[in-house]
This record gives structure tokens, sequence and C-alpha cells, in this order.
């Protein structure tokens, strides 16, 4: 697992990008960079606006689509319609 403050800039605006997006799961960002929830949460505190966090926080907490432990068996992913413009992105 990656520490936090190892990312570079551009991997913390993509983290809070794709943690954003409501059908990004959590474990897709931990694939892709290392991180657990726990952290991914405390990268979106840190870089949003208090409002915006917990407003996220709310929408989030016990979100099917965020957590794929909790998701339908045939939901398998979701690929973002930008990810093929999106030069970070490992997860395929």
């Amino acid at each position: 697992m990656k520490k936090i403050k190892d990312l570079k800039p551009e991997e913390i605006d993509r983290i809070v990008e794709m943690g954003w997006e409501d059908r990004t799961t959590f474990d897709a960002i931990f694939n892709q960079f290392g991180i657990s929830e726990k952290q991914t949460i405390k990268i979106m505190r840190k870089e949003m606006k208090p409002s915006s966090f917990r407003m996220w926080r709310k929408r989030v907490q016990g979100r099917k689509t965020k957590h794929e432990a909790l998701r339908k068996d045939e939901v398998k992913r979701f690929k973002s319609t930008r990810q093929k413009a999106i030069s970070l992105n490992k997860y395929k």
C-alpha cells in the first residue's frame, strides 16, 4: 500500500476526480494507485472545501456503486467516457 505523501500532485488530482465519480469504486482507486478507501477519504477531506467534502461524504457513504462488494453481479465495472484521455489511468 502506498503512502499519501509519496503521491505526485497529478495522482492526487486523479484520485479526487475518481473519488468524485459516483460509479468509480474505491477498489478501482486501490488497484490503480495502491491506496485504501480510508486514505482516499483522507485525501478528499484535505483537497476539498469542507462543505464539498461533507456533501460528497454524505453522497457516497454506503453507496453500492462505490463499493464493489455491494454491487449487483451483472455490474462488472464502470469505464468513464474520459478514460482514454487520462494518461495516468492504468486500470483497464
